[in-house]
């Protein structure tokens, strides 16, 4: 069993240096798949997500190297195979974006189920149906599917909910379709813009990215070429809370602000001072948080991958405080998690009710998936006693060097090892 202790360190002061978005980053590998010749990719976190990417590239026959610089080299030109192993594809969930990369390439892809983080369920019938109307046919099998097509031609697909995943993927699959395919209704995230940027300097002819309409004119081919990933903005994020929750002053480097427009609103009006200019934003604490009203939806919205961490800050907030979840109503698994801790949170359906102002007391919590796992660090700093969070791989999907990002900062934080039977109240509780 390994485990992260999270001990009282005071107020974190300091400056961290923000790595490449992990979400972007998955999008990005598996578009290079499209291209015709090498790709480089910079900036891409070597986290796990990332190290099993490179597992199933070789499975497939794609090449991926990082230099000791950092950057990836990626080469599709030999890839043999569209079928993605089941048990790989379903330890994350960005495996669904090898279907419209490869799509097109190949005419037929098998991909295992996503997996990653589970609220309950991911839906992925916005991915079918946009694959659907570019002339697919898609069979689910137990453990898998398969999607087939022997020509992918032009088409509007109204998506019937905003949905960044399958925006991505339809714009994978269109690429190179025959003919012109407008995407309607689409996802305006940054990561969206991210792969568009990517694939247009590849030679793909995509137009309005960032807007909630799309149109993709088909290509034959696409050149090799190189691309900068964007900043990861919810890790940033993350760190401007514990800012907040441990009374300190962050400035997180390297990001994008208009990139994080809702998350600096909302901890403004929580009582952090904000400051920020072209590439780095400063969050300094008054000594107090407000209790404030926070609603997680799809950008330009505050992110739904903030939410976690921000109830973490919010117990801290004299009053009451209500988060609702309008992404996914069921992302509450760290609410139990920081009850042991002795916060005082009810869940309603969508939406947490959280009491702020008792103390934290630290405890054996678990870490169900990447979020809820910073959620818990920024909840362990904030605590009295010593916090000891499993779940450990979680964070490591997100993370490349959480124990080092926070130790720039002042915190305590330690990774420890040992066998599970060693220590069965951890065993019992995880």
């Amino acid at each position: 069993m390994r485990w992260i202790e999270v001990e009282p360190a005071g107020p974190l002061n300091g400056c961290v240096h923000i790595p490449g978005s992990k979400n972007s980053s998955l999008a990005l590998l598996a578009a290079a798949s499209l291209a015709d010749g090498l790709v480089t990719l910079e900036g891409i976190p070597n986290i796990d997500d990332v190290k099993l990417i490179a597992q199933i590239g070789k499975d497939i026959g794609l090449t991926i190297t990082r230099r000791p610089s950092g950057e990836l080299v990626l080469d599709p030109r030999y890839i043999h195979s569209a079928i993605i192993d089941p048990g790989k594809a379903s330890a994350y969930r960005a495996s669904y974006y090898f279907a419209g990369a490869l799509l097109a390439k190949f005419g037929r892809v098998t991909v295992g189920f996503p997996g990653g983080d589970n609220f309950v369920s991911r839906p992925i019938d916005q991915h079918m149906k946009a694959f659907q109307a570019l002339g697919a046919t898609v069979e689910f099998r137990e453990d898998h599917y398969i999607v087939e097509a022997k020509t992918l031609r032009g088409a509007d697909i109204y998506f019937d909910t905003v949905t960044s995943g399958a925006t991505i993927n339809a714009i994978l699959a269109a690429v190179r379709a025959q003919g012109r395919t407008n995407l309607y209704h689409a996802a305006v995230d940054p990561e969206v813009v991210d792969t568009a940027a990517f694939l247009n300097g590849l030679g793909a002819r995509i137009y309005g990215a960032g807007t909630d309409r799309i149109r993709i004119e088909g290509v034959p081919y696409l050149d090799g070429g190189r691309h900068t990933v964007i900043p990861d903005r919810l890790v940033a994020g993350a760190f401007l809370m514990s800012a907040g929750i441990t009374g300190g002053n962050v400035t997180v480097k390297d990001v994008i602000p208009e990139h994080l427009g809702a998350c600096i609103a909302k901890l403004s009006e929580a009582g952090l001072e904000m400051e920020w200019d072209e590439n780095s934003i400063t969050a300094r604490s008054t000594g107090q948080i407000r209790a404030t009203r926070v609603r997680a939806t799809m950008y330009p919205g505050f992110a739904t991958d903030l939410q976690q961490p921000m109830t973490a800050l919010l117990t801290q907030a004299k009053g009451k405080s209500i988060i609702t979840e309008r992404v996914y109503p069921n992302r509450f698994n760290h609410v139990p998690q920081l009850r042991r801790m002795g916060a005082e949170i009810e869940v309603r359906g969508e939406s947490a009710f959280i009491q702020g102002g008792r103390p934290l007391v630290g405890d054996w919590v678990h870490a169900t998936d990447v979020r809820a796992g910073t959620c818990l660090v920024l909840a362990g700093l904030a605590a009295e006693g010593c916090t000891r969070i499993t779940g450990v791989e979680h964070l490591e999907r997100g993370y490349e060097d959480v124990i080092g990002s926070f130790h720039a900062l002042g915190a305590k934080l330690s990774l420890y090892e040992r066998e599970m039977e060693q220590d069965s109240r951890a065993a019992g509780m995880a």
